[in-house]
């Protein structure tokens, strides 16, 4: 029988909370909105400018209106967003899909090309196999042949974009797409965006970890986030980031996996053989500028594992932080792109 273990929806929430909250007597009080969207949680931080009084739940409205429309397009759960008429589509069907929806799946294939297929949108259905899905496998280890049987259908190269008008095409009746590992980031830049439209420009915003900064916390301080410590039974900081306009997703398996007869077996599954990554890299974040790209990178990478993510990251220039398991212990890698967030008088 499988021991599964699901210990929080994203591994960088609750210490981002943390930091948040951990203010001195004499900082001004930072003004709060939170709430559900996309199967897990936002909250966004807004600190004292130059604004005008903010009317929190007027804006609370209209951020909910905002995902509201993200989630009706790229749910995987609801019968008529775009997701789930392209995974219902004919073979060589062209699927018309929304203006944001093609944004996103434009991005999701060329993270997929320059990662070699690390980043896939079509392995849906194998995450699901291993029982991580909203279809649970809760009996035993998926059969070699119903693996292989999948992996037939997974293929980001199975699918065709259309920019004008937008829409999509796929090689294969049962391809099904999945962009649980993007959305959330793209969710993410549109509400940074939809901020900064009403005139707000100190900010921090975060759906289900993954998070964008704007401005500052308080008197010219960058906001502080912390990468959580990957060991077992507590939660504690292993670094502080310090962050400026700029976004932040981190990817990890040590808190979402699953053992069966001593063998632990990571909710990252590798799109080129079918089965959860065996490598040693237990998290990685990045940091880019959308935070779209960071979400869909940090999957990437943590596909590739440490040695291939890192000379991944450091040939496209890509700031990024590993924590790598060795032994008994965690070690610390990161791209030379990653060290200006690692010190306040360095960040741009």
């Amino acid at each position: 029988m499988k021991k599964f273990i699901f210990l929080g929806v994203a591994v960088v929430l609750a210490v981002t909370v943390i930091y948040l909250n951990n203010q001195s007597p004499t900082s001004t009080p930072l003004i709060s909105i939170a709430g559900t969207t996309m199967g897990t949680s936002y909250h966004i931080k807004l600190a004292a400018g130059s604004e005008a009084k903010i009317d929190s739940a007027a804006l609370k409205a209209k951020i909910d209106a905002r995902l509201g429309v993200i989630d009706a397009e790229m749910s995987t759960y609801k019968e008529q967003s775009d997701v789930s008429q392209v995974s219902r589509a004919a073979a060589d069907a062209w699927v018309p899909v929304a203006d944001e929806t093609m944004t996103v799946l434009t991005t999701a294939q060329e993270i997929s090309r320059i990662s070699d297929g690390a980043f896939d949108i079509t392995v849906g259905q194998l995450v699901n196999l291993w029982g991580f899905g909203p279809t649970l496998n809760l009996e035993d280890i998926p059969a070699q042949d119903k693996i292989k049987q999948l992996l037939s259908i997974v293929g980001y190269q199975k699918l065709e974009l259309q920019a004008h008008p937008p829409q999509v095409k796929k090689s294969d009746a049962h391809i099904t797409i999945d962009l649980s590992a993007i959305a959330k980031g793209y969710a993410v830049d549109a509400v940074a965006k939809l901020l900064l439209e009403e005139q707000l420009s100190n900010f921090l915003v975060e759906i289900g970890g993954e998070i964008i900064t704007h401005g500052y916390k308080e008197h010219d301080k960058p906001w502080v986030i912390g990468i959580e410590s990957p060991q077992a039974n507590q939660r504690s900081i292993r670094k502080r980031l310090y962050l400026q306009d700029v976004a932040m997703a981190t990817s990890g398996d040590y808190r979402n996996y699953f053992e069966r007869d001593g063998v632990r077996y990571s909710h990252t599954i590798d799109p080129a053989t079918g089965y959860p990554i065996k490598h040693t890299l237990a998290s990685v974040t990045v940091i880019e500028d959308s935070c779209m790209r960071a979400d869909a990178l940090a999957t990437a990478i943590m596909v590739m594992g440490p040695d291939k993510g890192m000379a991944f990251a450091n040939r496209h220039q890509l700031a990024i932080f590993m924590l790598v398991k060795q032994n008994d212990k965690f070690i610390e890698k990161y791209s030379n792109a990653f060290t200006p967030y690692l010190n306040t008088k360095e960040v741009k």
